[in-house]
């Protein structure tokens, strides 16, 4: 997708049925989503998400978490291709993470900004190529939704009610119209989809 105003950029985010981005436990009950993440069509629709990808965007605890994780993933010669693809990728790429606490960046080719997203966005998006991909990350997509600033999300949608749990489409969003360029259903029921903004 050609963008005129720039790069493209894109979100992704695992969600329940009932819309859900973490269970009824709080920011790290992710109860709902494991028996579905490494499924075949999650692990494909993870390539998609990073391909086109130069710029990845994740608050401090994501980033965190990722970094904790991915890297040793990256030179496991065990782990599925598409996990090493795309820990290799979040290792190398252009990290931008959020924080109001951490000033120093702990990881390789990371920068640690204090600033709203939607302002450091709309930088990135006059300078380089690529994509601008917000990483899993609630805390950023929903101001970027929330400004229009967002041409693509990535959705996988897993078929459990949480019950409990943050949302990711709040009340009080403008309201914007989507394309779906790409669906995939797994055996599980899970659903990889990719929207693209319609303007």
């Amino acid at each position: 997708m050609s963008n005129p105003s720039g790069r493209t950029v894109t979100a992704n985010l695992s969600l329940t049925l009932d819309g859900r981005y973490n269970g009824p436990g709080g920011p790290s009950d992710f109860g709902p989503f494991a028996p579905y993440v490494t499924s075949e069509v999650a692990r494909n629709h993870m390539t998609r998400i990073w391909e086109s990808a130069t710029t990845a965007l994740l608050g401090r605890i994501n980033a965190e978490g990722f970094m904790g994780y991915w890297p040793s993933v990256a030179v496991d010669q065990n782990a599925d291709p598409r996990d090493r693809g795309y820990a290799k990728w979040l290792v190398d790429t252009e990290k931008v993470v959020f924080s109001t606490t951490l000033t120093q960046a702990p990881w390789e080719h990371t920068r640690m900004v204090n600033a709203p997203a939607t302002d450091v966005v709309t930088d990135l998006k006059s300078t380089g190529e690529g994509d601008i991909l917000v990483n899993s990350s609630a805390s950023l997509i929903k101001p970027l939704l929330a400004a229009d600033l967002l041409d693509r999300l990535y959705l996988m949608i897993f078929p459990e009610i949480a019950g409990g749990g943050q949302r990711l489409f709040d009340d009080g969003l403008p309201a914007t119209k989507w394309k779906l360029t790409h669906q995939q259903t797994g055996e599980l029921g899970e659903m990889a989809m990719v929207y693209d903004r319609a303007r």
